[in-house]
This record gives C-alpha cells, sequence and structure tokens, in this order.
C-alpha cells in the first residue's frame, strides 16, 4: 500500500467518522426528494431534454453570447469584463472596490466566487467581505471549505453550529434551536447588508438578450445583496449564459426538484441590472431614499479561467452543462458517506467535480478524488441536464494513468500484461483492468490458485503491492468454464423454437460463477429458446473500470467481431451481468462506430429482462420453477426472497422486469432501496476504500437483517453486488435467475 493510498484511507476513515453521519442525514433527504418530484411532474424527462438542448447550443454559440450579453448590459447602463482567469477576475474586483473606496462588502452564495477566492483577495484589499448564505456564513465563522455545491454545510449538525456560535460571538445567552440561530445571524447579516459599499452575487443563469441575472435561491439575502448596496457585482462563469429569457423556464422547473426534492425553490429572482430602484438611505429610515436609478453602478464579470479549453475539448465539454444543482452529489452512495470533504477538490464536489476541478484548476486536483466515482450512473438519470458524468469521470482517469511517472515494477509488466496502457499505470488498476486475464490463468490451474491466492504471503504481497485488501474473500475460479460446460454437455435444442439466443459468457459468470449461466441456458430453453454460447471476449468493462480507455476500446471492437455476426445471423444477445449490458447500451457509443455500437445497442438484453418479454409474449410461468416446486433450489427462498438490484440496471430502468418476473412465478419479494451496495466492481477490493465500502453497505445490511427481511434468500443481479452482499450477511446470495431456472443445483443455505 503507497503513501498516498493510505493517507487517502486515513482522511476517509476520519471523515466516516467526524462528518459522514450529518452528510447522509442531510442529503438523503434532497435524494428522495428528487425522486419523488421526478415522478410527480408530467413533464420531467422533456424538461430535461429541452435544458440539455439549451445548454449545448449555448455552449456552441459562446462566443456570440458573450458579445451580446456585453452590448445588452452596456446598453442598460452596466459594465462587463471578461476575466482570463482567477488573477484577472479578482484584480478587476479590486479595482471596481478601489474606485467605489469600499471598505465592506457582502456577498451572496457563489461557487464561482469560491473557485477564485474573492473574499480572500478583497480582505487582502482592505474590503471586509461577508458570506450572507447561512450556510456559507457558518463556514466562514468556521474556516471551513463547502463539502457540497448547493448545500455548503451539510457535514454540520445543529448543535455544532450552535457550538460555533458561542465560540464566536459574544452571546448573552446560548443559542440551541435552529430558529434561534437562523433569527441570530439574519439580525447580524442584515446589519452588514444595511452597512455594505458592494453587493456581490453569483448567476444561476444570464440571459443575453436582456442581460437578466437569475438568482435561485432558498433564502432572500441574494436579493438583499444585489439591491440595497448602490454598487452590485455579479461574478459568473461564462457557462451560465443562455441565449434567451425564453429559455429559462425548463431550468426553473428542474433544478428546485433536481437539487432538493423541493417543489418549488423558495426565492427566484429575475434581475435586470442596474436596477432602476433608489437605494435607500439606512441612516434616515423616514426618507424614501436618496439619488436616482442613475447613481446605480453595475458589474458582471464574466470568468473563463479554462472554461474555454473545456469548451474546445470534446471530452470535458459537458461539465458546461452544468446547472450546479448537487444532485449527483446526492444519489452517490459513496458521497453520503464522506461528502465533499473527501469527494470534492479545491472548490467543486460530487460526481461533476472531476470535470471542474480538471477545468480550473487542473489534474493534480480532480487526481486527489477521481477514483470515489465508480461508474455506478446513477447520477445520470438524477442529472437535469443528462450529462454522461460517469464517462467524464473515465476520461480524467484515463488522462491521469497517462501522465503519470513510471513506477519501480513498471519493467516487470510492460510487455506481459495484455493491455494498451503506457507506463506508470498504477499497479492495482493495471491488476483489475486485466482481471480477465487473471481469471483465465486462475480457472486453468485451479484450484491450486485458489489455494495460491489465501495463502497468507500472496495476501500481504497484493496488499503491499497492488492495494487489494486482505479483508477480502477473493473470486474463486472454477476449473470448467461456463463455455466449456455448455459445449460439453449433452442437451438437445427445444422443438420448434420461436427465439434464438447468443447467451453472452461474461468474465466473471464464464470463470467463477458458472452457476448462473447454467440457470440462464436452462431458463431460457424451458421457454423454447435456442441459446448458443459465444467465443466472445470480456465487454471492457474491466479496463473501463480502471480508465483505461484504449484497452477498453480493443475489447470492445473484439467483442464486436464475435457478435455482429451472431446478431446478422438473427440471433439476440442476451447478458446476465448488468455492467456488461451497461457497456453494450451505453459506453460501446463511445468505444465503437455508430453503426457497429447502435447493432449491438438494439439487439442485446439483459436475462431476466428477456425473461420477461417471453412470459408477456405466451410464454408460461409454470415452465419455470417457483418457491412450491420440487426444484426450488433454497428452503429460504419458500419464505420469500429480498431483491438488491445492480445499480446500472436501476439506470437502464430494468428492476421492475425482474421483480415482475420473481413474482410470476410465486416469489414474495421486497427489494432495496439504496443506492448501491458499496462494492462497486473492484473498488471494494482497494485497501483505502474498504472501510467506505463496508460503511456504503450497512445501509443494505440493516434492510436486508430487518424483520421483513431476516431469513429470507437474498437475491442480487450483479456479481459485485453479490461479493458485497455474501460479506455483510451469513447467508449467501443467488441471482434471481437460478431461482426460476427447472433443474437447477440445490444454493445451499450456507452459513459463513
Amino acid at each position: 500500500m503507497s503513501e498516498d493510498s493510505r493517507r487517502t484511507a486515513d482522511r476517509i476513515s476520519e471523515l466516516l467518522r467526524t462528518e459522514g453521519e450529518q452528510v447522509q442525514a442531510n442529503v438523503t433527504p434532497f435524494n428522495e426528494g428528487r425522486y419523488r418530484r421526478y415522478a410527480e411532474m408530467d413533464d420531467t424527462e422533456a424538461y430535461r431534454s429541452e435544458a440539455r438542448r439549451i445548454k449545448e447550443d449555448a455552449i456552441e454559440r459562446l462566443p456570440e453570447l458573450i458579445e451580446q450579453v456585453r452590448e445588452t448590459v452596456e446598453s442598460n447602463g452596466g459594465s462587463v469584463y471578461l476575466a482570463e482567469d482567477a488573477a484577472d477576475a479578482n484584480e478587476y474586483l479590486r479595482e471596481v472596490a478601489r474606485g467605489n473606496d469600499a471598505g465592506t462588502a457582502v456577498k451572496s452564495k457563489s461557487m464561482t466566487t469560491e473557485e477564485i477566492d474573492v473574499n480572500e483577495h478583497l480582505e487582502r484589499a482592505g474590503v471586509d467581505t461577508y458570506e450572507t448564505d447561512l450556510a456559507e456564513f457558518v463556514l466562514q465563522i468556521a474556516d471551513e471549505s463547502p463539502s457540497h455545491i448547493a448545500a455548503p454545510a451539510i457535514h454540520k449538525s445543529r448543535s455544532e453550529i450552535a457550538d460555533l456560535f458561542e465560540r464566536h460571538f459574544d452571546l448573552d445567552e446560548p443559542l440551541r434551536t435552529a430558529e434561534e440561530l437562523t433569527a441570530f445571524a439574519s439580525d447580524y447579516l442584515e446589519e452588514r447588508i444595511a452597512e455594505a459599499d458592494i453587493g456581490l452575487t453569483g448567476a444561476n443563469f444570464v440571459t443575453a438578450d436582456t442581460g437578466t441575472i437569475a438568482l435561485v435561491t432558498n433564502e432572500g439575502n441574494a436579493r438583499k445583496c444585489a439591491v440595497t448596496p448602490e454598487t452590485h457585482v455579479a461574478v459568473a462563469g461564462v457557462e451560465k449564459l443562455l441565449p434567451s429569457l425564453a429559455d429559462l423556464p425548463p431550468f426553473l422547473n428542474l433544478i428546485g426538484p433536481a437539487g432538493a426534492g423541493q417543489d418549488i425553490t423558495a426565492y427566484l429572482s429575475l434581475l435586470t441590472p442596474p436596477v432602476d430602484t433608489p437605494a435607500i438611505d439606512f441612516d434616515d429610515p423616514d426618507a424614501p431614499g436618496f439619488g436616482g436609478p442613475d447613481d446605480r453602478e453595475f458589474h458582471l464579470v464574466l470568468l473563463d479561467n479554462g472554461r474555454t479549453e473545456m469548451r474546445e475539448d470534446d471530452e470535458l465539454r459537458e461539465t458546461l452543462y452544468c446547472v450546479r444543482c448537487g444532485a449527483c452529489a446526492n444519489t452517490c452512495a459513496n458521497f453520503q458517506q464522506v461528502g465533499g470533504h473527501a469527494f470534492g477538490g479545491e472548490t467543486y464536489s460530487g460526481g461533476i467535480a472531476t470535470g471542474w476541478e480538471a477545468g480550473v484548476h487542473g489534474m493534480d486536483s480532480a487526481a486527489e478524488f477521481n477514483d470515489l466515482c465508480t461508474g455506478c450512473s446513477r447520477c445520470v438519470e438524477a442529472c437535469p441536464v443528462k450529462i454522461d458524468i460517469p464517462w467524464i469521470n473515465t476520461v480524467v482517469r484515463d488522462r491521469l494513468n497517462r501522465g503519470a511517472d513510471a513506477s519501480t515494477f513498471d519493467h516487470l509488466v510492460e510487455g506481459l500484461s495484455p493491455d494498451d496502457e503506457s507506463a506508470g499505470l498504477d499497479l492495482g488498476k493495471r491488476l483489475f483492468g486485466n482481471f480477465e486475464r487473471l481469471a483465465a490463468w486462475g480457472s486453468r490451474t485451479a484450484p491450486l490458485s485458489n489455494a495460491v491466492a489465501d495463502s497468507t504471503p500472496v495476501r500481504i504481497a497484493l496488499e503491499r503491492v497492488a492495494g487489494v485488501d486482505r479483508r477480502r474473500d477473493l473470486p474463486r475460479f472454477r476449473r470448467e468454464t461456463f463455455r466449456d460446460w455448455f459445449h460439453q454437455r449433452d442437451a438437445a435444442a427445444p422443438d420448434d423454437t420461436e427465439r434464438t439466443v447468443a447467451l453472452y459468457p461474461d468474465v466473471y459468470t464464464n470463470y467463477v460463477d458458472v452457476e448462473r449461466g447454467k440457470a440462464a441456458v436452462r431458463t431460457l430453453e424451458a421457454l423454447g429458446v435456442d441459446v448458443t454460447v459465444p467465443d466472445a471476449c470480456g465487454s471492457g468493462r474491466a479496463p473501463l473500470s480502471q480508465g483505461m480507455i484504449e484497452t477498453a476500446t480493443e475489447q470492445a471492437k473484439a467483442v464486436y467481431e464475435s457478435l455482429g455476426p451472431v446478431i446478422e445471423s438473427g440471433r439476440d444477445i442476451v447478458v446476465i451481468e448488468p455492467s456488461d449490458l451497461a457497456m453494450f447500451r451505453g459506453e460501446y457509443d463511445r468505444l465503437l462506430p455508430e453503426t457497429a455500437a447502435e447493432r449491438v445497442a438494439e439487439n442485446s438484453y439483459e436475462v431476466m429482462e428477456y425473461v420477461y418479454g417471453l412470459l408477456e409474449n405466451g410464454a408460461d410461468a409454470d415452465d419455470l420453477a417457483g418457491p412450491n416446486a420440487d426444484e426450488t433450489p433454497s428452503e429460504a427462498a419458500r419464505d420469500g426472497v429480498a431483491y438488491h438490484s445492480h445499480c446500472q440496471q436501476r439506470t437502464l430502468g430494468l428492476e421492475a422486469q425482474t421483480v415482475a418476473v420473481l413474482e410470476a412465478v410465486g416469489y414474495d419479494v421486497i427489494t432495496s432501496d439504496v443506492e448501491c451496495c458499496g462494492m462497486a466492481g473492484s473498488f471494494g477490493y482497494k485497501t483505502e476504500y474498504y472501510d467506505l465500502s463496508v460503511a456504503v453497505g450497512a445501509d443494505l445490511r440493516d434492510q436486508f437483517t430487518s424483520p421483513e427481511a431476516d431469513g429470507r434468500l437474498l437475491l442480487a443481479s450483479g456479481t459485485s453486488c453479490a461479493d458485497q452482499m455474501n460479506s455483510l450477511f451469513e447467508r449467501r446470495s443467488a441471482h434471481p435467475v437460478q431461482i426460476i431456472s427447472p433443474e437447477v443445483d440445490r444454493i445451499a443455505d450456507r452459513r459463513r
């Protein structure tokens, strides 16, 4: 285990202990609310598609929109400054402060100003700057960085904030309730706002045609900062520009539900500055105001700071579609446990943070947390703009791999490993990325390979050199592979078959969990399907998860060479492992030519999805095993099953089909409601992430040891899910196809 990995492990363990419980308690309602609101809204998908279309158009036309908004704002009486980077922006802000002889500034919540450290630079220029958003105010007092894009202080409890206020302020008596804390902060900040010389805001959106600033908040302080001082400065990344005021509705309908599960955001302020209201004289409260609207001053600072380069980068460009709602963080099981102080960089946090940090702060910042994205894809369906966040993380991981310095051990693996990666690749990533080669070797030498792998010296070496945690059970390789079993068995094809299938032999099914492959064959044949098993290699999922894009691409090409002729012959492709189906229906669009990717995607099905389709089209569920059949493979299943759907299976919308099939044959089914089991392929094997993996899995363990679930047979669709469940529970898990398949070997109700 390297020194960097050890530091990462220690940091994660510390945050699990100190902040994890509070982070999870605060983001879970946001996530649950998003599920509710997305389901309630009739036009959710239409809004998401339209929002993405608008952002694509805006980023494509960005230079044009910058010039348009400059003309618009200046014709309104304001100023526009295009800042090249953080230093340029801060120098302009200092000039504005000097020009107004400003001694104080008040500031509403703005991640863009966090990005360029505005507070620090203004303080150096002699301008006392106060955060007016309650959460940012708390963090300013605590001298801490935000832990969430939209909810900066989610890691802090009410009692912690109360103690902080008591230490920082000269209070007559302690503040304990939320109402008392909020009232105190509100009164304190109102005084600062009334005295301020400059008001600083960000902008959720800026419309080029009217120069309108849209501020979406849950407090009214942004509005106060914008209109109370005579001078208002809005700092916004250039990506916040939209072509017109008419483009706002889909974003305004989505941002509250996506980010916090709200029915509607508390405050929506549409300002076209300089506003035409007179400034208030707080020293003369009986007077309506002084001066006129011409005395008001407005500056729009549009920040580049790497965004132009991101726009020109085909892989990072999508990051600029982000509306900073935080939904990707809320839905991420890893973020839920440690928050943005682990899953984040210098400024941004959550899944989308990798793109932002790589673009505006550099690859070193993104490297600090990039591996915390496991590619589960849950964030994709959460994102209101449909950003492919896992792909951005994968691209950055690939670039980090290729930019790494050669290691001491590279000469031992260069030329020996089958991948297409360069020197310097982390040995743990190389090991997991080449799992198929390892599995093929392990299968050929089993059971000796399993005994050797279990030996203490080997486990110690694996942990030290490749970061494979010795507390994890390793896969048990089978001497007879699934493909061997299929081609050697003595079984006739069903009579009068209407459907023909090629059952894809994924790496885990072929070399480790052969029984689920057998069960899939028998299930399909029982329903009258002619089955063949092609000689295809791994889908590329393993190397892709490690950021080994070139290797994944070569494997995808090899898979298509095997499956293309099968598809041409009229066979459907049926897949057992959900992550491989996600490759076929998703990532292959990035790895293969368009026609090839479409052919694979359009002709591939998950095994339980395919069974569901057969039953819906006339196949007889009585041909499958149910809880009362003689062939029922587990006594526990007679009492019902507890089913955990794979992350990517749920993103593909396929959980319901599995449940429907199980219920069709008579099983009583309960399902998990957690985002992820925590294993996430190789993630849970890595020493630096072992504690986090177990912490994420605890939610699943709690649910499936509840009185309702305890004693039921555990089912999991994914390989990694089954591995995690087998480590979390005394009872073992099975794949759903194993308990509907006739004539399967019994699944022992084993105890560890």
